[in-house]
């Protein structure tokens, strides 16, 4: 017969405590973080175990505030606003919309931090010389391979990437973040340009990709923290659908049709 103990150990973490009129965050009481914290000083403590320097918090929610929205046309906000349409609550919207963000729409800050990180192993492993990145840089693109985390089609320069790069070149002069990842991505953005004839910069999940590996987070996190940030956008497009009172909104506005590439219309013989 299992004992208290052997459930306890069942549920063991780490992470919360909570006890009859106690709850604890890392250790610290939810009463004293409440007020004294931002979110993302909490999601920090939450997730690191301890509290970040106030500048590396401002970074991350920096890199949150950048990646919270990014307009309706995209496949987890379509989803979204079309899923309150059809009478589910709030949570199944939310949640249909998060599902969709996978490796193809959601996933290219974590793939970007993941190849950022391999470059940055094996220039550790080479001696650390930046002389040699370039070189390194090549070797991990290959030939002609999709590159996550670069060009976006509707923006010839991302804002959003354009900025937080910003707070990342004070954030190295400041002594916050090392840069080195910072340092790859800028070589992978001039190999892309020598390659392609033209400039393909660093959009927002590669910008995300540096900032959250800067910050010492992992690539499944990088995905997570993306989801997290773009939760917010998604339930804004959902009260806004909600509000509009519009019912079973499909993919396409009323009066236009798809295109039918089956047979054509036939009868059914008898057998």
């Amino acid at each position: 017969m299992k004992s208290d103990h052997d459930v306890e150990m069942w549920w063991s973490t780490a992470i919360t405590e909570t006890r009859p009129g106690e709850v604890r965050y890392r250790g610290y009481p939810v009463e004293e973080v409440i007020g004294r914290l931002s979110f993302a000083e909490t999601t920090w403590l939450l997730l690191r175990g301890e509290r970040p320097d106030p500048r590396a918090a401002r970074l991350l929610e920096a890199a949150l505030v950048a990646a919270v929205d990014h307009g309706p046309l995209s496949p987890s906000c379509a989803v979204a606003r079309m899923a309150i349409s059809c009478g589910v609550g709030v949570n199944s919207a939310l949640g249909s919309a998060i599902n969709l963000l996978g490796d193809s729409h959601g996933g290219a800050g974590e793939q970007c931090l993941a190849m950022l990180a391999r470059i940055d192993e094996e220039l550790g492993r080479s001696g650390g010389g930046g002389d040699g990145l370039p070189q390194i840089v090549q070797a991990a693109l290959g030939a002609g391979a999709r590159v996550p985390g670069y060009g976006k089609h509707l923006h010839p320069i991302d804002p959003r990437a354009a900025a937080l790069c910003d707070l990342l070149d004070r954030g190295r002069r400041d002594g916050v973040i090392a840069g080195r990842l910072l340092d790859i991505a800028r070589e992978i953005e001039r190999q892309l340009e020598r390659r392609k004839g033209r400039r393909i910069p660093l959009n927002i999940d590669g910008a995300l990709a540096v900032t959250l590996g800067e910050l010492g987070f992992s690539p499944p996190l990088a995905r997570g923290l993306f989801i997290v940030a773009r939760s917010v956008g998604l339930l804004a497009h959902i009260v806004e659908e909600q509000q509009s009172g519009r019912v079973n909104k499909g993919p396409i506005p009323p009066g236009l049709h798809f295109h039918y590439t089956g047979p054509a219309p036939r009868k059914l013989e008898r057998p």
